[in-house]
């Protein structure tokens, strides 16, 4: 019987010769990957650069199924409700813990920027001014969550036109009853062909994960820090603020639930936002760990998680507070008590319609400056000043937006009953 098994022991790892690798849970293969990721890059210099095609591949694979994932979990979740009317109640549920964690971080970041004062004495002689976009205007983003061609909106990837027609669609399903329920089991059966294609996709995320760090890492290296080290601080610390206390405190304090599950659950998720630098991105693997490591019903996660990846900007709104009393700073721009109040209502606003995507934040200063009455020019300045190091603080900043998304997910889920408490508890290794 012992040769029997001897036998079988070299045979079954001949078949499967990789066992090793996938018996490692994933969030610790990419905290290897981005730790030797930013070795290679730091040894490397410049000739990183060199592996960015794999980094790139990574990033397109998981934008690939962003657009259909987006519409297939939605209108598949809200179908799953059954009732119009609590849709409602998730969504004002949702939205409002969106704006208040949102002003939250906007406090921290004016609270930290006040404190450390990173743009006093900073040197912008040579700075070479980078144009940035005419902002849009409140009207314009609420009309353009409703597509004209809801194709158009797919292929372009444009998220919360996508939300919209998905809403509109599963609202319909449950309208038309039984008639509706064959498109419900589509709709249902799609989303989870989707979700195993994020699983496929995921398992590339180590060697992603890897060169991404590397070539940011080999193109600015260490030096970044020091140059901008006031910056990098109030980004730091902000992210560790928001990440930590306030959306610890919505699992904790508002959803009654241990932290450590938590944290220990969405640890991939805040992996690939870190190396991607994009909310968008991360929505995959965000819906995977909620539903996989904590527990969460997909009717929640399908409706709350991609509203999120839109309007959930926490590490935004704390940068770009930030970067409003730099640029102040500055310029020598004195701020009363009414200006702090303005920056802050404002950059809650415009913060929720910035893209989810690498350096969305520099796209929206532009209005939060204007608040305080400094011009295109001097904006252009500050943007040409951030933008040659902004991909690294953008990573940063992109943890809270994801933390914010599973924080607010996890509440509403206990509050709707729709999250398995004991196999959130349970998971010791995810």
């Amino acid at each position: 019987m012992t040769d029997d098994l001897t036998e079988a022991a070299p045979a079954e790892a001949r078949k499967n010769p990789f066992r090793w690798w996938f018996a490692i849970p994933l969030w610790q293969r990419i905290l290897v990957a981005l730790v030797l990721g930013a070795i290679v890059g730091l040894v490397w210099g410049e000739g990183a650069v060199a592996i960015k095609w794999i980094g790139d591949i990574f990033v397109r694979l998981i934008r690939m199924i962003v657009a259909p994932l987006v519409f297939l979990i939605i209108a598949s979740g809200v179908a799953q409700l059954g009732d119009a009317r609590r849709l409602g109640s998730i969504g004002i549920k949702t939205i409002g813990m969106y704006v208040l964690t949102t002003f939250f971080a906007v406090l921290v970041g004016l609270t930290l920027a006040t404190i450390f004062a990173p743009g006093i004495g900073a040197n912008l002689a040579n700075v070479a001014p980078q144009a940035v976009a005419e902002p849009k205007s409140p009207g314009e983003l609420f009309i353009g969550i409703v597509p004209l061609n809801p194709i158009n909106a797919l292929a372009s990837g444009d998220t919360l036109a996508i939300i919209f027609f998905a809403i509109v669609v599963g609202v319909a399903v449950i309208m038309t009853a039984e008639e509706g329920e064959p498109v419900a089991r589509l709709l249902k059966s799609g989303s989870e062909v989707m979700l195993k294609i994020v699983a496929f996709v995921m398992e590339v995320a180590p060697f992603g994960v890897f060169a991404l760090i590397a070539v940011v890492m080999g193109a600015n290296g260490p030096a970044t820090f020091v140059n901008v080290f006031k910056l990098a601080m109030c980004v730091l610390v902000g992210a560790l603020v928001q990440t930590f206390l306030v959306h610890g405190g919505i699992v904790r304090l508002l959803a009654w639930l241990p932290l450590l599950p938590f944290y220990r659950g969405v640890a991939d998720a805040i992996m690939v936002g870190f190396s991607t630098s994009s909310s968008s991105a991360t929505l995959p693997v965000a819906i995977r760990v909620a539903e996989d490591n904590l527990g969460i019903k997909s009717s929640i996660s399908s409706t709350v998680l991609p509203l999120g990846a839109t309007i959930g900007m926490d590490g935004t709104a704390m940068y770009s507070g930030i970067l409003t009393l730099f640029a102040a700073q500055a310029f020598g721009v004195d701020l009363s008590l009414a200006d702090y109040a303005l920056i802050a209502v404002t950059t809650t606003i415009v913060a929720m319609g910035a893209a989810p995507v690498p350096s969305g934040s520099l796209f929206v200063l532009a209005a939060v400056l204007a608040a305080i009455n400094i011009g295109p020019t001097q904006t252009a300045i500050i943007v040409g000043f951030i933008l040659p190091f902004d991909r690294i603080l953008d990573m940063m900043r992109t943890v809270p937006n994801v933390t914010c998304d599973l924080s607010i997910c996890t509440a509403v889920a206990r509050w709707e009953k729709e999250i398995d408490v004991e196999e959130y508890k349970s998971r010791k290794d995810v």
